[in-house]
């Protein structure tokens, strides 16, 4: 009986110094991952501007894959380029440098970054890589929100935000966005690595937590409602009647708000009451909205 007890514990012990052991593999093997990747970073070199500004040679870097020409599969570039732009119904919206929308996705995590797109995944999704000394050019994205992960198969693919960050096989030329909302889980990214789209993105301001999407709006000329006021209803761009006159409006969910007629310009996602929006910065700025 003492025998049998004595070794249970020590099957327990050794157990434990097991998973113990596992668990510190795991820990050394996700350091040593970050360590890589920062160590990849500092190699890379970054530029302002576009590839074309900084006189990158034609039929290089992301000018590779062409317009009428599908995302090819995964292959480290000299050189990519990443600019803050707009795309379809997408805005801001971060695009390469033959203007190709760029995604990211859901099931990936940022905080730490890890790709777990890869297979016929990275097939359909081809991840945008980077060569290790590459340069990355940077036009209306802040360096300090780009990074690179180094995925399984060892090559480096650019982060904006944290994020991993693909092309879709199926834009097939530039301003394309076919990728948005796939499965729920692919959306068009921001130039600071959050969802790009309406629907996608985090309300500004707002109460109650995030809402469907409102399908009328009440835009008073004073702030807490005040009138004169005018009301918007129905789906998609709406342009408003008094352009720039709007210092507070009234929303039973999240729409988008632009500073231009026909939903161009600034844009902010909002929810709810806003009773004051130069809380905002959109305090007599309103000259379109986004509905439904």
């Amino acid at each position: 009986m003492i025998r049998n007890r004595f070794a249970a514990i020590a099957a327990t012990t050794a157990a434990a110094a097991l998973l113990l052991t596992a668990c510190n593999a795991a820990d050394d093997a996700a350091s040593a991952a970050r360590e890589g990747a920062g160590s990849a970073l500092q190699s890379l070199n970054f530029g302002s501007g576009t590839a074309k500004q900084n006189n990158a040679a034609p039929g290089t870097g992301d000018w590779a894959t062409g317009p009428g020409k599908p995302a090819s599969k995964p292959a480290a570039k000299k050189w990519v380029q990443l600019s803050a732009s707009s795309a379809g119904d997408l805005n801001p919206v971060v695009v390469n440098g033959a203007g190709f929308t760029l995604y990211r996705f859901d099931k990936d995590t940022a905080h730490p970054s890890r790709s777990n797109c890869s297979g016929e995944c990275a097939t359909t999704w081809p991840p945008v890589l980077v060569a290790p000394g590459g340069k990355i050019f940077v036009d209306g994205v802040a360096k300090s929100d780009v990074g690179v992960v180094k995925r399984d198969d060892g090559n480096l693919q650019v982060t904006i935000g944290g994020w991993p960050v693909y092309r879709f096989s199926k834009d097939l030329e530039p301003g394309d966005t076919n990728g948005q909302g796939v499965g729920g889980t692919w959306f068009g990214v921001t130039p600071d690595g959050r969802k790009a789209g309406a629907a996608a993105e985090e309300p500004e301001q707002g109460g109650g937590g995030t809402q469907a999407p409102a399908s009328s709006v009440t835009l008073s000329d004073e702030i807490n409602f005040g009138d004169p006021s005018e009301g918007l209803a129905g789906s998609g761009c709406q342009n408003v009647g008094r352009d720039d006159s709007a210092s507070s409006l009234q929303a039973s969910g999240a729409l988008k708000i632009w500073s231009g007629k026909d939903c161009k310009g600034e844009s902010k996602v909002v929810q709810g009451n806003i009773a004051d929006l130069n809380s905002i910065g959109f305090d007599d700025r309103i000259s379109s909205v986004f509905l439904g």
